[in-house]
């Protein structure tokens, strides 16, 4: 995935396009920078702003979109209206996610957006969006209106809508204990919220705007996303690290090792040629255990499913500890007798699939579902028996398991590996 990001420089990289920068890479997307306005600040204050010419900037932009298939945008500071009018000309014709994150004033006290500049940000700005993330400052600000009730929030964001964005988010709502970012699509409107943490920190805006960006390029709904880039975001606040004289910087390499490996599986997984062949009826489950799972609990799992709409495959649902049954049941079955195996993924059952994976010498087993005892069919797991059935006297794991069915019952495939990079290369001998 190729992600651009337009904005200003930090040179302390707790935001702007460094932040990005270092988001992407996180996610396993590949980041692109076009710079907008030179600062100097650090984690205790802003010094001053340049704002780059128009020449270099439009340059910028069409070396980058004339050279490289860009997925998703990500547009944050803008500073004047030279440079406003510049990215409109240059992206305006795009049909590719845009994100709008209108940075007004930096949390180490800067002005990043001059007020002369403001009518065209609405004007020529605005429209570009297929999500804006405001927060409450600055929807205020876009919008002259106060926000103080459910009401008035709700106006602010219709105000900013009529101004051309598809979607608005206005994050950052104090709600008791919790924080709570509100998203307004044309038809609908509804929250994501986590619990408040008392860290003044520098950076989270533009973590939860790159985050919103990849999961939508992604092929997220905008709920999945939003729901998404809250964890994300919530994550790097959390993980915040004090490292200068000031604001701690919020960070996210310290999250979960297991979730960056399943999904950068996931993307590599959805992008494959023709993979939409290969999603079963009931959709697929890509999978990653801890180590020796007690329960499916202990396996992280997409809560909904990677799904098959004509030839477009997408993720539906986020990543979650519990979040898949019956593949992380197989995957824990076939754990308990080799340890090694953690990662697993089930696919639609072709013969023809079989024997590409038998002709690329894979480890291929399977069970009749025929022979099912009465007693787990009226109540055990199905999943259980058979994995135990296919695995029984074996002595080295198998690399597949499938059965073909029964009354009522989809023949499928399941792919294990150590890792899920493993799965993906088991994958590999039966895609083009």
């Amino acid at each position: 995935m190729n992600l651009l990001t337009i904005g200003g420089s930090d040179p302390s990289c707790g935001a702007g396009i460094q932040s990005d920068v270092k988001t992407f890479d996180q996610l396993n997307a590949y980041g692109f920078t076009v710079i907008t306005a030179v600062t100097a600040q650090n984690s205790s204050g802003f010094g001053s702003v340049e704002p780059v010419p128009t020449k270099i900037l439009k340059d910028q932009i069409r070396a980058i979109v004339s050279d490289f298939k860009i997925d998703g945008i990500k547009i944050s500071m803008v500073y004047n209206s030279k440079i406003i009018k510049t990215i409109f000309k240059e992206l305006k014709d795009m049909k590719i996610p845009i994100v709008v994150d209108p940075v007004i004033k930096s949390t180490t006290g800067g002005i990043l957006l001059e007020k002369s500049a403001v009518d065209d940000f609405r004007k020529f700005l605005i429209p570009l969006a297929t999500v804006i993330t405001p927060n409450k400052f600055e929807a205020e600000f876009l919008t002259k209106t106060r926000i103080n009730t459910k009401k008035s929030l709700q106006n602010a964001a219709k105000k900013i809508q009529k101004l051309g964005a598809k979607n608005v988010i206005i994050t950052g709502i104090k709600d008791g204990k919790n924080i709570t970012d509100w998203i307004f699509e044309q038809d609908d409107e509804f929250s994501e919220s986590s619990d408040k943490l008392d860290v003044t920190n520098h950076g989270s805006g533009c973590n939860y705007s790159a985050a919103l960006i990849f999961a939508l390029t992604s092929g997220k709904s905008l709920r999945e996303a939003t729901r998404f880039a809250k964890r994300f975001s919530y994550n790097s606040i959390k993980n915040a690290q004090k490292i200068g004289r000031g604001f701690a910087i919020t960070e996210n390499r310290n999250q979960d090792k297991i979730a960056v490996e399943l999904n950068r599986a996931i993307l590599e997984f959805v992008s494959i040629k023709d993979i939409y062949k290969n999603i079963p009826e009931c959709q697929t489950n890509f999978v990653f255990s801890k180590k020796h799972p007690k329960s499916t609990k202990d396996v992280l799992g997409i809560e909904g499913r990677i799904v098959k709409t004509g030839k477009r495959v997408s993720v539906a649902g986020n990543l979650e500890y519990g979040g898949s049954k019956h593949v992380a049941t197989a995957l824990i079955t076939m754990n308990q007798k080799f340890s090694e195996i953690r990662s697993a993924i089930n696919l639609k059952y072709t013969p023809q699939i079989i024997s590409k994976l038998e002709r690329a010498k894979l480890r291929v087993s399977h069970y009749d579902r025929n022979k099912e005892p009465t007693d787990i069919k009226n109540g055990g797991s199905t999943i259980q028996w058979g994995v135990k059935s296919a695995i029984r006297g074996s002595k080295i794991p198998p690399d597949i398991i499938y059965h073909r069915g029964d009354v009522g019952k989809e023949p499928m495939i399941i792919v294990f590996g150590n890792t899920p990079s493993h799965v993906l290369e088991r994958i590999s001998k039966i895609t083009p």
